[in-house]
């Protein structure tokens, strides 16, 4: 069966924060295709900013390329399109020595049918906020959280961490890169946050949960009110934000 692009509901800004120089993170979105993106680069020359534009550009163009040829599988086509991203930056980081050393996180967000694919690599993260309840649905590929699983660091050591940033994988480093890629399923009035770290380093899931409770269809308001309170909270690194609503009309089945 052909995969079936979901429209969305969708809204994204970064915010450079207030100790950072330059804005390293990207976000991007098709809305009639269903696809929302997020990348959070690193880099010295302004390197992890060229790496998270390839990143979003990369995966957008490869996505949607599929979808024209009429894709029949959502999870190997995201796939697919974070390692065709992967590819592109190491590329040219080994070609441009400027840019040698470039990586970036990516987690992007494929809504087709009834079901979302999520997929990302490194430590920005995708939440998901149905009935009341907050939901994280990505695990960081980072130093702090393979401490966790291990049990050698408990979840509050973890957020208090000075490593709490040292991620274990990311696009760009080698010439392969494992993507983790789940499917959902999708509810109408299912919100959707995809974030770097510049928000969640700074604001905690009871804030989250507080700020995305009041969201209606203004996801601007909302994701305007996240990036604020990230600031208020030191604003320590970038902050990217981008908001998804699944709209009722299109409900799928419940889980």
């Amino acid at each position: 069966m052909k995969v079936s692009p979901r429209p969305i509901l969708v809204w994204g800004k970064t915010d450079p924060g207030r100790r950072r120089e330059r804005n390293e993170d990207a976000v991007g979105w098709d809305a009639e295709r269903g696809l929302a993106l997020l990348a959070d680069g690193m880099g010295g020359h302004q390197a992890g900013h060229v790496a998270s534009e390839a990143a979003v550009e990369a995966v957008r163009r490869a996505v949607g390329a599929s979808l024209e040829r009429g894709a029949e599988d959502a999870e190997a086509l995201l796939r697919a399109g974070i390692e065709e991203a992967n590819q592109s930056i190491y590329g040219r980081a080994l070609s441009e020595p400027m840019y040698a050393g470039m990586g970036t996180t990516v987690v992007a967000a494929l809504f087709s049918g009834e079901r979302v694919v999520v997929g990302h690599v490194g430590d920005s993260r995708l939440y998901r906020f149905r009935q009341g309840g907050l939901t994280q649905l990505t695990v960081d590929h980072s130093l702090v959280q393979e401490l966790v699983e291990e049990g050698a660091m408990t979840l509050e050591e973890a957020k208090r961490s000075v490593g709490r940033n040292v991620i274990t994988r990311a696009l760009g480093i080698e010439p392969q890169v494992e993507a983790e890629v789940r499917s959902h399923r999708v509810r109408g009035g299912d919100l959707y946050l995809l974030c770097s770290d510049g928000l969640t380093d700074m604001v905690g899931e009871e804030v989250l949960h507080s700020l995305l409770a009041r969201c209606g269809d203004d996801l601007a308001s909302t994701g305007e009110a996240l990036i604020e309170k990230a600031n208020e909270c030191g604003g320590e690194d970038n902050i990217a934000v981008v908001l998804v609503r699944v709209r009722p009309a299109a409900a799928g089945p419940r889980e």
